[in-house]
């Protein structure tokens, strides 16, 4: 037996399939509770389910962009922007959509929602007034802060 065999017939991995398994699921249970930090839940309303969600819009152009895409998403019944404090307001037919899909659909219009990042090629095709530091405003940082400090 060879000096290598002899190193490797003592060697203990450190990184077993029963400890990987246990790290995957610890990575997995972080992620799924901090998923939905800065996130408000949906509440139920008398049209079905209204959800606010932190953006980072910054102009009425911002404004016209995400209400015009929401009122095309499946189950959407309101979109409103506000730009104040950058929340969008909406209501929708929990059994046609949920939060989570409007979220996405507000990122691939180029806009940060909530904990979600925007996506970088909708965001390069927005108007320059739509684009971080335009207005002479602070650039996002993702997971956006809730304005009310939640």
């Amino acid at each position: 037996m060879n000096y290598t065999q002899k190193q490797n017939q003592h060697f203990i991995p450190l990184w077993s399939g029963s400890m990987l398994r246990g790290l995957w699921g610890g990575l997995l249970m972080i992620s799924l509770l901090t998923s939905s930090f800065g996130q408000k839940e949906p509440i139920e309303v008398d049209k079905g389910y209204k959800v606010e969600i932190q953006t980072s819009a910054i102009c009425e152009m911002c404004q016209y962009a995400l209400e015009k895409d929401l009122a095309f998403e499946k189950g959407v019944k309101e979109a409103t922007l506000n730009l104040d404090d950058k929340v969008m307001t909406v209501v929708y037919n929990p059994k046609k959509t949920d939060a989570q899909t409007i979220r996405k659909r507000i990122t691939l219009v180029g806009y940060h929602a909530d904990t979600l990042a925007r996506d970088s090629i909708a965001y390069d095709n927005l108007p320059m007034c739509c684009k971080d530091g335009a207005h002479d405003t602070p650039i996002p940082q993702v997971p956006l802060a809730p304005k009310d400090g939640n």
